[in-house]
């Protein structure tokens, strides 16, 4: 099992859930540290530390991505689909949080090779309860490094 807290990458633009999230993390006192990037192209020049990123220290490799599909410059999907063609990140655990119920949706990620599909679900203590949980699980599993 990991000893250490891995870091969080959470790529997503929705203000309230960014907020939410953010309350979770401390309500919950999860240890990870939790990076926030809002479009599609960010989240990649975090994980190729590239462009803003490219300072040492600034961009830690994630142990997870949380990935919503609806996000400017680069949907979810095309990053993740970025992410499953590159050697070095092909094996990132990535989860699709969104608020996206549509069947194509979901079957394209997991066509895609996403870890885990999870519908956003609605108001804090249900958002809050849905945000530990993925805590929890994924502190028990053997991440790739």
């Amino acid at each position: 099992m990991n000893k250490d807290p891995f870091v969080v990458l959470m790529a997503d633009d929705d203000e309230h859930d960014i907020v939410a999230t953010k309350r979770a993390w401390k309500k919950h006192h999860i240890a990870n540290p939790l990076y926030i990037v809002n479009d599609g192209e960010e989240c990649l020049d975090f994980l190729h530390q590239r462009g803003k990123y490219s300072e040492p220290g600034s961009a830690p490799r994630p142990g997870i991505v949380m990935l919503d599909i609806r996000i400017p410059k680069m949907d979810g999907l095309a990053v993740l689909k970025q992410i499953r063609e590159n050697d070095e990140l092909r094996h990132l655990p990535v989860i699709i949080l969104t608020t996206s119920k549509a069947e194509e949706d979901r079957i394209r990620g997991y066509d895609l090779g996403v870890n885990a599909y999870i519908v956003k679900p609605v108001g804090f203590d249900s958002f809050s309860e849905a945000v530990k949980t993925i805590s929890l699980f994924w502190q028990l599993v053997e991440l790739p490094m």
